[in-house]
């Protein structure tokens, strides 16, 4: 493409291209409706339906076994549809085709409410075939949609930089900022309707956020992008008429970095989406959320009344332990009761609140030649995310001493320390893509990359499936605390296997880093 032709890099705010920001706000509406969705998905299927707000009525594990065949085949589509964008269709249509799909996909859960309003037991395909086929075909078309969409608007925000433009790093950072604006906004807005109106009018709400997203992109796209992210008519032809030349020395080291790289993040996203399983279920039936009549006038209408925890132990077991526990607890009267899929928010607010203190300090590290490698940031991201779920054994063996009533803390700690070690690997890693990949092969490698949260969302479901559900349905691991800890062993688990790959990779950087080839 001739850079005559295409200039939006000419039109700027903040020291970068107007694009970018365009990009930063689709973005960010798009993981509004992704992790908005996310955030009840599990508590909507295990809601019985007895509650006030039913849903499937489904058991913890098999919860778990879906958002992990979710979660992992939502990561695994990019793979094929970034080789499409790279070939066909480039990856201005294929993130405006992705939007569209996710919408419509959204929709398809909202409508199955409808359908499954009328269920008298679980909702399976035997008992309620039409609303379960309807969920899962809304599950199907989402991720269709995220494998068009995800790859490439990241692979956009690279092509708005040369290759060796030093505001690179930087406008990942801003665009990953984007990315996490959403994901905060998400649990409070779209998880607090789903809990407290209704779970389709949150997939409603998680659908118009897509709108949002696809209206600001086609407005501002004429002006302030241009022709990034079209194929030319040239390319086109030469990719018809002309074998591709193989890759260089140079550009297969590059690619095995990325390869590697992309090993060690099963590890780390595997750990860190719990977030929508283990931990999003410890927070709903083993956290204490409630909050005083005095709290809750701060923001009416947003807290559950006295709402009945589901809880590995019997009503009058836990309410037994909870008294003995807390014996100056508040009244019933003055107890209400926050969301659990607010907890969901935490991380993502300290993205937005700390990305910008990381990207001054890889600055300042930079300017006196002592920034960390990418692959030593991958270290360390793994090395603090083990860390995070050092603070969940804790949690754990409160819950059980107090029948379910951990301190809210616990979460927060944890949380914090995922969002650090996500800083150090998650906006680094999407960089170093976009400037180690062959620019012809830019959308696959992406796909690539997205491939270790393909494995590690499947992974993250069973695990919690099989290791650590709560209800008896699934099973649970003890090897050093025992029963006496709940999950205490599960959550121990979860800190080993991020910490060992950290200590793994840390000794690789100096091989990695030469590899990479980029004359540090």
């Amino acid at each position: 493409m001739s850079t005559d032709a295409i200039r939006p890099q000419d039109r700027q705010f903040g020291g970068h291209p107007i694009g970018l920001w365009v990009l930063f706000t689709t973005e960010m509406w798009e993981r509004f409706c992704y992790y908005g969705m996310r955030a009840f998905l599990v508590l909507y299927l295990i809601s019985s339906l007895n509650d006030s707000n039913p849903g499937f009525g489904w058991q913890e594990a098999s919860a778990y076994h879906l958002y992990g065949w979710f979660t992992g085949l939502v990561y695994l589509t990019p793979l094929l549809c970034g080789w499409i964008a790279d070939r066909f269709i480039g990856t201005h249509r294929s993130v405006l085709f992705g939007g569209i799909t996710i919408a419509v996909g959204e929709f398809c859960l909202f409508l199955t409410e409808f359908f499954r309003a009328g269920a008298t037991e679980t909702v399976t395909l035997r008992s309620n075939p039409v609303p379960c086929i309807l969920f899962f075909a809304g599950l199907l078309i989402l991720v269709i949609g995220n494998g068009f969409f995800k790859p490439c608007i990241s692979v956009m925000v690279g092509e708005l930089y040369g290759a060796n433009d030093p505001r690179r790093d930087a406008a990942f950072t801003y665009f990953y900022m984007g990315i996490n604006v959403g994901a905060f906004l998400a649990p409070f807005v779209a998880g607090t309707i789903a809990e407290k109106i209704g779970w389709h009018w949150g997939f409603l709400t998680a659908c118009i956020g897509m709108i949002f997203g696809l209206c600001t992109y086609s407005f501002f796209r004429p002006k302030y992008l241009g022709r990034i992210g079209m194929l030319d008519d040239k390319q086109q032809d030469s990719a018809e008429e002309k074998p591709e030349a193989p890759l260089t020395r140079v550009e297969i080291d590059r690619v095995s970095v990325i390869l590697i790289l992309t090993l060690f993040c099963i590890a780390f996203w595997s750990v860190f989406e719990q977030a929508g399983s283990s931990l999003n279920t410890f927070a709903k039936n083993l956290t204490d959320r409630t909050v005083s009549a005095s709290v809750a006038k701060l923001a009416p209408g947003a807290f559950l009344v006295n709402e009945a925890k589901d809880s590995p132990q019997t009503g009058e077991e836990t309410q037994s332990v909870a008294e003995q526990a807390a014996p100056s607890a508040p009244s019933k009267q003055d107890v209400y009761t926050f969301p659990a899929t607010w907890y969901q928010s935490v991380n993502a607010l300290g993205i937005v609140l700390l990305a910008p203190l990381f990207g001054l300090m890889w600055s300042s590290l930079a300017r006196r030649k002592k920034e960390p490698s990418t692959p030593q940031k991958f270290g360390w991201g793994l090395l603090l995310l083990g860390v995070a779920f050092l603070f969940m054994v804790s949690a754990a063996i409160q819950a059980q001493k107090t029948g379910g009533n951990a301190g809210p803390y616990w979460l927060l700690i944890t949380y914090v320390f995922c969002t650090l070690g996500e800083l150090c690997l998650s906006p680094v890693g999407l960089s170093m893509v976009t400037r180690l990949a062959p620019k012809k092969y830019a959308s696959l490698m992406m796909g690539v990359w997205f491939l270790s949260s393909s494995v590690a969302g499947y992974l993250s479901g069973k695990l919690a499936a099989v290791l650590g559900s709560t209800d008896g349905t699934g099973g649970q691991i003890y090897f050093f605390f025992g029963e006496r800890g709940g999950l205490a062993d599960y959550f121990l688990l979860m800190a080993i296997v991020p910490i060992i790959a950290g200590l793994i990779v840390m000794p690789l950087v100096p091989t990695l880093k030469r590899m990479m080839h980029l004359g540090e």
